[in-house]
């Protein structure tokens, strides 16, 4: 009898024991999984956190903040052989023979009402383009070149804005022109070959010229 009651209560032990064993594994459970969903409502929380913060940026973001490369190899003549490249490239010829053509290049005009202000920058792609047209084999006529050579006591003279010094028959069969806009941080520069008969346009090109290449060049924009 003894020994039956002994095995009982042996049996009821074991039994709470393993009782307290479930319940503790239980309790861990939860806890884990509380401590889980902590963790993941947590990241919820720093995502929500970090795309507010991206989307202050980008509300705070000034599009007018000029980028400016602490050091750059970049120049004007660089984007100029750019243009006088996609000038090569979309060049249309209106026939078979009329492969040799001889172009006049003007000064780049800034883009206003009038089409006659240029500055510093207008002048120096024109300069630069008259070199590259040349440079790639297309007759490039200089209509700046008086019938006469200058002679006077400040140098010898053979370029001249005075049309009565100019030649009045036309040499040229194309017209290289272009405007120039204004950006915050950049010069938009439009170049176009016109036939000088038909002013039809047989090629042109855009350029995006940053502003801090031309500083670096000490380029003035101030119009003329």
């Amino acid at each position: 009898m003894s020994y039956i009651l002994i095995t009982i209560v042996g049996f009821t032990t074991l039994i709470g024991l393993t009782g307290c064993s479930m319940t503790h594994n239980n309790e861990h459970n939860e806890n884990t999984t509380r401590t889980d969903y902590t963790v993941n409502g947590g990241n919820d929380q720093l995502n929500i956190a970090y795309n507010n913060q991206a989307i202050q940026s980008q509300v705070e973001y000034d599009p007018s903040q000029q980028f400016t490369p602490l050091k750059h190899h970049k120049t004007l003549a660089n984007y100029v052989e750019q243009m006088a490249l996609d000038l090569v490239d979309t060049l249309e010829f209106e026939s078979d023979t009329d492969t040799n053509i001889n172009i006049a290049v003007t000064t780049l005009v800034d883009l206003d009402s009038s089409l006659t202000k240029s500055n510093q920058l207008g002048n120096q792609i024109s300069e630069t383009l008259i070199h590259q047209l040349q440079k790639f084999g297309y007759g490039v006529v200089d209509f700046k070149t008086t019938q006469t050579i200058d002679v006077n006591s400040r140098g010898d003279f053979a370029f001249s804005r005075d049309i009565e010094k100019l030649s009045e028959e036309q040499m040229a069969s194309h017209v290289l022109a272009g405007t120039l806009i204004y950006r915050s941080d950049a010069v938009v520069v439009n170049t176009r070959v016109i036939n000088a008969h038909t002013k039809k346009i047989v090629a042109s090109s855009r350029k995006l010229i940053p502003i801090y290449v031309l500083n670096k060049e000490d380029i003035y924009l101030s119009s003329n």
